[in-house]
């Protein structure tokens, strides 16, 4: 059939395939279903001397995980082994090397049907493409993908970047249709009423004219099938059954010859591929599909299945999809637990939470081996948030193995929903589980649920009791070779120590959190990470804590696990909020508030959208809003680090308004009763310090050396330790204090520079009360010359320009053209006020880009 209207499409893509020789770029082809997307890429790619390789996209109700990266790799003819590489990241760097050897069009079909892990390696890939001779191109019905599709953070880094175009695929228009059905006798208007210019619809009317208009389009498909036999038609309908399409191999064990496989391709429904043969288009299978009797599908899916299974298929989710289809109870659970299994070793948390509840919805067996799965899906259910899910499903467990009178299984049941409770920031609940779970002794997850305590009794700083439970839980451990709970355990050690400043204790637990890395205790090591980056922004440890987080979020990630990613976002954004780079802060806050996230994750990102908006003069509605679900957040949490910072905030707010909060009564009684618990100086310090400029009294307290020394009277000096550690919000507000009046008029231009012209308003009635007569005026314009309005990905940029690096060099670091690269260092050396590179040098270590 003739390809209409499509000219202009057609050489963008055919520029952009050019184009991608001498540097990668991203194409998104979009477009309705039968809008003709496919046919636009063959066109585009005939006689093409680029290579081209192909991966699909299936519809299966839950995807097989990275199904088109499998399909890539075999097109590419390479030995890469996809469940040979402990992350997708990894996965993604073969990938990239194994497509970038020679110029290439990597095209990914019907991606609204992608799964996560795919998602994530062609992000990987999409960072980088800019590097290689790679045209990434997908193609997407994007009507079908909604806020919380799988594809989302995939179409967020393509319209980021610059070298991704988007090519959408309209309908016919009238003058097309005519050309169409010029020698059929049928009305334009009349077929592009009926098909709203849709190509494929248009074309199977157009195919059988002789049929005149049908009532509907799947009538106007099964009108190919008009003339065959009814034992071809029940082929053609056995095909249909299969999203993707029939292997070879598979084809004489459903009894399908040549002849018959001859007379159904003449229908022009069908199509070979490299993957066998299937329908042209998946409308047509789902007409034909449609129009099997309602008695006679589960018998097809059960002949598809039987098949597979003499053919030894091992692909779990197809397997699983005709044995739903056929209504095979015992098979689908079977065959659903085994793809979850596979889900879950190769990072796909999401794919095998779909899978174990469908093994659950159609399981018949003992109720021991339901709760089983049911154990297993609450685990997996909180590795990706969805924590009031898991907590139902590990009660479902727990009350079988209670009515089985399986006491080990009831008390492992509750050590695991003390974790899902304490997510869900409900401490009591979590401390009464585990309470339930230490008293039985006989439980095989004895040590685990030690662990736990111990991990309770850390988030509250209480290290001795922590310390005490760890010891049980790592001889426990030791005795029953449990390497995960031992590892677990001496983490949660190690990181007691750090909160009680002991640095050594940092690489021990390090060392330890790559240890379990490495055994595959994905969770273990993702939490490690996340309570010591925690502990490194408090204790102010900028550089260490950047470090972290730049390893260990691209691992969340890389191993699904967003329960441990959205904590680790909102501890960065409490870093670059720190030090001052408030765009970033806040990008990374409303990345975790945006979502569904998990309560414990939401306080860091509250506070500092909260104190980002109050600093700017932003709606003191939302402001309120922020800080009154931080403080609820804080009070269920019950944990002395939690309450001292929303209370620090609250204390903040209401120095800048100028008046007083009750919710601050109970500060210094708060500041007495756990001044002595290792690692909370930082946070009773900066606490007391708001308190001393509200007026309030402060209690003698062990407070970290910054506060202790403003409290002491040295403004300047706290200004100057400050400015050392990197804080320069602490240092401007510290230096307000100086003797020096042009020391403190400096101060309040400081804070309108980054932007804080809230508290650089109020800084200036304090001022003008001590009397100070030099008090700078508001400037008019807008302030340049910190790193405050900088994103993620430009601190990034400027931190490489800081060591010297030139534009190619960016480039090949950072996997993007040189060009890209100089616009993001204009862009940067703009917002910083700044002329030449070498100011930004020179300029590095005071705006901590060293």
């Amino acid at each position: 059939m003739e390809l209409l209207e499509r000219e202009p499409q057609l050489e963008q893509l055919r520029e952009a395939i050019r184009r991608s020789r001498g540097e990668g770029g991203v194409v998104l082809i979009t477009g309705e279903a039968g809008a003709g997307k496919s046919a636009l890429l063959r066109a585009a790619t005939a006689g093409e001397a680029t290579r081209v390789v192909r991966g699909l996209c299936d519809p299966l109700e839950t995807p097989r995980p990275l199904g088109p990266v499998r399909d890539v790799i075999d097109e590419l003819g390479v030995d890469l082994d996809v469940t040979g590489f402990a992350t997708l990241a990894e996965l993604g760097a073969g990938l990239l090397e194994a497509i970038g050897a020679q110029p290439t069009v990597v095209v990914i079909e019907d991606a609204h049907w992608i799964d996560e892990a795919s998602v994530d390696v062609l992000r990987f890939l999409v960072r980088r493409i800019e590097s290689a001779p790679i045209l990434l191109v997908l193609t997407a019905r994007t009507d079908e993908i909604g806020a919380a599709h799988s594809m989302r953070p995939l179409l967020g880094d393509i319209a980021r970047h610059e070298s991704a175009s988007t090519i959408a695929v309209p309908s016919l228009t009238i003058g097309a249709i005519r050309t169409l059905v010029r020698e059929t006798g049928l009305d334009a208007a009349s077929v592009l009423a009926r098909t709203g210019g849709n190509p494929f619809y248009v074309t199977e009317i157009v195919r059988h004219p002789e049929e005149g208009l049908p009532a509907s389009v799947r009538d106007a498909v099964l009108a190919s099938t008009g003339t065959l036999a009814e034992d071809d038609l029940e082929v053609l309908r056995l095909i249909a059954t299969a999203p993707d399409a029939v292997d070879d191999r598979l084809l004489p064990i459903l009894g399908i010859d040549v002849p018959r496989l001859r007379r159904l391709e003449a229908t022009g429904l069908l199509s070979r591929s490299r993957r066998g043969v299937g329908y042209r288009h998946d409308l047509a299978r789902l007409a034909v599909d449609d129009a099997i009797p309602l008695a006679a599908s589960a018998p097809l899916h059960a002949r598809m299945l039987d098949a597979l299974e003499r053919q030894g298929s091992g692909d779990l989710a197809v397997l699983t999809h005709h044995a739903r289809a056929a209504g095979d109870r015992e098979r689908t659970s079977r065959y659903a637990d085994a793809a979850a299994a596979e889900a879950s070793r190769a990072g796909s948390h999401t794919e095998a939470v779909a899978f174990l509840r469908l093994a659950i919805e159609h399981f018949s067996g003992e109720p021991a081996a339901r709760a089983d799965l049911l154990e297993r899906l609450s685990w997996e259910e909180y590795m990706v948030s969805d924590l009031d899910d898991a907590i139902e499903a590990i009660t479902d467990a727990r009350s079988v193995w209670s009515a089985i009178d399986d006491h080990p299984r009831v008390a492992a049941a509750h050590a695991r929903q003390a974790i899902f409770e304490y997510y869900a920031a409900d401490r009591r609940q979590a401390e009464r589980h585990i309470g339930i779970a230490v008293e039985d002794v006989d439980s095989p997850r004895y040590a685990s649920a030690w662990a736990t305590r111990m991990y309770l009794e850390f988030r509250r700083n209480d290290v001795g009791a922590a310390t005490a439970s760890g010891r049980v839980a790592s001889e426990v451990a030791r005795e029953r070779h449990d390497d995960e709970v031992r590892l677990r355990s001496e983490i949660l050690g190690a990181a007691s120590d750090v909160l009680g400043g002991s640095l050594a204790a940092r690489e021990l637990l390090l060392d330890r959190v790559d240890e379990a890395r490495v055994l595959g205790f994905d969770e273990a090591a993702s939490t490690g990470n996340s309570n010591l980056a925690a502990i490194d922004v408090d204790h102010r440890r900028f550089r260490e804590a950047g470090e972290l987080l730049s390893r260990a979020l691209p691992f969340t990630v890389d191993r699904d696990i967003p329960i441990c990613n959205q904590w680790q976002t909102g501890v960065r954004a409490r870093l670059h909020f720190l030090r001052g780079r408030w765009e970033a802060a806040l990008e990374d806050a409303h990345t975790v508030l945006d979502v569904e996230a998990a309560p414990l994750a939401l306080l860091w990102p509250h506070v500092v959208a909260a104190l980002v908006l109050m600093r700017r003069g932003g709606s003191s509605e939302i402001v309120d809003r922020h800080l009154e679900l931080a403080w609820d957040l804080a009070h269920r949490l019950d944990e002395p680090f939690a309450t001292l910072q929303v209370m620090s905030a609250v204390a903040e707010q209401a120095w800048l308004l100028d008046r007083d909060d009750a919710r601050l009564d109970d500060a210094n009684a708060l500041i007495a009763e756990i001044g002595d618990l290792p690692g909370v100086e930082w946070a009773t310090g900066d606490l007391a310090v708001w308190l001393a400029r509200l007026g309030r009294p402060v209690l003698a307290l062990r407070a970290a050396e910054p506060f202790a020394i403003e409290l002491d009277g040295r403004a300047d000096d706290a200004a100057a330790r400050w400015t050392a550690l990197g804080s320069p919000f602490e240092s401007a507000l510290a230096a307000l204090g100086s003797a020096d009046e042009a020391v403190a008029a400096h101060a309040v231009g400081e804070l309108d520079a980054m932007g804080a012209l809230a508290t650089a308003d109020r800084a200036r009635g304090a001022l003008r009360a001590r009397g100070l007569t030099r008090v700078p005026p508001r400037p008019r314009t807008s302030t340049r010359g910190n790193p405050s309005g900088l994103t993620n990905r430009q601190l990034d940029v400027a931190r490489l320009v800081a060591m010297g690096l030139t534009n190619a060099e960016l480039a090949r670091r950072l996997y993007i053209s040189p060009k890209t690269a100089g616009h993001h260092v204009s862009a940067i050396l703009m917002k910083l006020g700044f002329t030449t590179r070498r100011e930004l040098i020179r300029r590095a270590e005071e705006f901590g880009l060293a």
